[in-house]
């Protein structure tokens, strides 16, 4: 599905208009990039949790020359989905 289509099944299952579920859609990617790029999760029960994880620094291999080569520390953003969203999928 893309966020077109993701678009237009928000507005058949909430009753808004393609426009302002768009409008929804992007409000709510954009707060829950401030909310993890602030530090702070997102937990919707249920559903699950948005969270900023540390990844350590490493070293890996350039594929090209195989030299060794050391790929820095960085925060990833995670999501973890709750028992609901888990248990609707497998059944």
């Amino acid at each position: 599905m893309n966020k077109s289509e993701l678009i237009d099944a928000i507005a058949n299952h909430s009753k808004l208009t393609k426009a302002d579920s768009g409008k929804a859609l992007d409000a709510l990617t954009k707060t829950i990039e401030a909310t993890l790029k602030a530090g702070d999760n997102i937990a919707l029960v249920g559903f699950g949790t948005f969270e900023v994880k540390d990844r350590a620094e490493r070293s890996g291999r350039n594929p090209q020359s195989g030299e060794t080569i050391t790929i820095a520390a960085a925060k990833i953003p995670s999501f973890k989905a709750g028992k609901k969203l888990k248990d609707s999928v497998n059944n």
